[in-house]
């Protein structure tokens, strides 16, 4: 349970670290913070369950605390390593952004470089 949830966390990851939005947040988020949040979608990104109110608000607090470049990059490492060692479905992790109304900037791609993540 928390290992598909893990994944779905490095799929968000992903998402903030390719997203440049600034924030006045100063109240960075961790991985270890960040893997719970997203708790709730875990059904959704691994299966066939629908998407809950409850995923979309722990993607977002993921979303708005990604507060720097840096921030963002870890995120996304560790958001990519858990979705792929715990079987987030690519097609899923792609439609949350939408589904949520968080508008990313980039494409969620398995394949991102979190390295080039602004």
């Amino acid at each position: 349970m928390v290992k598909m949830m893990n994944v779905f966390v490095a799929v968000m990851t992903l998402w903030l670290m390719l997203s440049t939005f600034s924030t006045s947040q100063t109240d960075e988020i961790t991985c270890d913070e960040a893997i719970p949040l997203f708790k709730p979608c875990k059904e959704y990104l691994v299966g066939s369950a629908e998407i809950s109110p409850q995923c979309c608000e722990g993607a977002n607090t993921v979303y708005k605390r990604a507060s720097t470049t840096q921030n963002r990059r870890e995120l996304c490492s560790c958001l990519k390593n858990a979705a792929s060692k715990y079987g987030v479905k690519p097609d899923k992790a792609k439609q949350l952004p939408k589904l949520c109304k968080i508008d990313l900037p980039v494409p969620v791609d398995p394949s991102i470089d979190c390295n080039s993540v602004a």
